[in-house]
């Protein structure tokens, strides 16, 4: 009998897989896969063959609408970037990139601001301010503040938890499905950085979606991206007026749409910075692509 799913776990050469009709089912993959060159990916909506006896097999996997190589998942509607409003220190460049990263690709970027508890008011000021134009959240994982709204983001949805090691992300599912009890990193005291706790990807059903947990220091390597890819990435550019030249990368050339925003506060001095910085990154890997 054969029923679609979706994949929630791979170990080995093992998937589980929550089929249509509430099923959770143990399979094997078919072996013209490996011939195939694809791999069954957590989140992948799969169709399943199931046997009366033994292992179900994984006959097919669904057309996907984004694949993320680290960490391993597939179809997935939001990226919650979790950082630190203490320690570790906020990387606010770490977050720049992966908000591009997960854009570009079709994933919504949702920051959020853990550790408020102990967050001194430079810190909330920064990301409120810098990142306006997403939605944001501030929460805390010990004391439960903000979780309701995490929850309801959550809802219906696939997401995926990234961002630096000591950050939260496991103690924030915990709070959330204290069932998980999910290992969670101490912080050096030395290095103020925490150790990887999460072993392997895997989704757990929340609030009628999914969510999934990841190695602790998560980051998706980008191609060489074109300036107008660059751009679609910051939703503070959509406020900007027209540029005098095509392919404007909005740092030395005359009659720029978007520098004006830095008078209007359409976006902030130290974002607009990270943003030349990386925009010159991009640069330098156009100019390379072909050596």
């Amino acid at each position: 009998m054969k029923e679609q799913g979706l994949l929630m776990k791979g170990v080995g050469s093992f998937y589980e897989v929550l089929t249509e009709s509430g099923r959770l089912a143990t399979c094997k993959a078919r072996g013209s896969f490996r011939r195939e060159g694809m791999v069954p990916t957590v989140g992948d909506r799969v169709v399943i063959d199931i046997k009366e006896q033994g292992y179900a097999q994984l006959d097919e996997i669904l057309p996907r609408k984004n694949l993320l190589v680290r960490p391993p998942v597939a179809n997935v509607d939001q990226l919650l970037i979790v950082i630190s409003a203490s320690v570790p220190e906020p990387d606010w460049l770490l977050l720049d990139r992966l908000i591009i990263a997960a854009k570009r690709i079709g994933i919504e970027p949702v920051p959020v601001l853990n550790k408020i508890d102990t967050s001194n008011d430079e810190i909330q000021k920064v990301f409120t301010e810098d990142y306006h134009a997403f939605r944001i959240l501030t929460v805390s994982a010990k004391t439960g503040e903000g979780l309701a709204g995490l929850k309801q983001c959550l809802s219906g949805k696939i997401t995926c938890f990234a961002g630096q090691s000591a950050v939260g992300k496991s103690s924030l599912l915990n709070a959330l499905i204290p069932e998980l009890h999910l290992e969670t990193g101490e912080l050096s005291r030395k290095t103020e950085r925490g150790r990887h706790t999460t072993r392997h990807a895997e989704l757990w059903p929340f609030e009628n979606g999914m969510v999934l947990d990841t190695p602790g220091f998560s980051m998706f390597e980008t191609d060489c991206l074109e300036q107008d890819a660059l751009n679609a990435c910051y939703p503070e550019f959509q406020n900007a007026g027209p540029c005098r030249f095509p392919g404007c990368m909005h740092i030395t050339e005359p009659d720029c749409g978007v520098k004006p925003l830095l008078e209007t506060g359409g976006i902030t001095k130290a974002r607009y910075e990270r943003y030349c910085q990386i925009a010159l990154e991009y640069k330098t890997r156009r100019k390379h692509r072909y050596d």
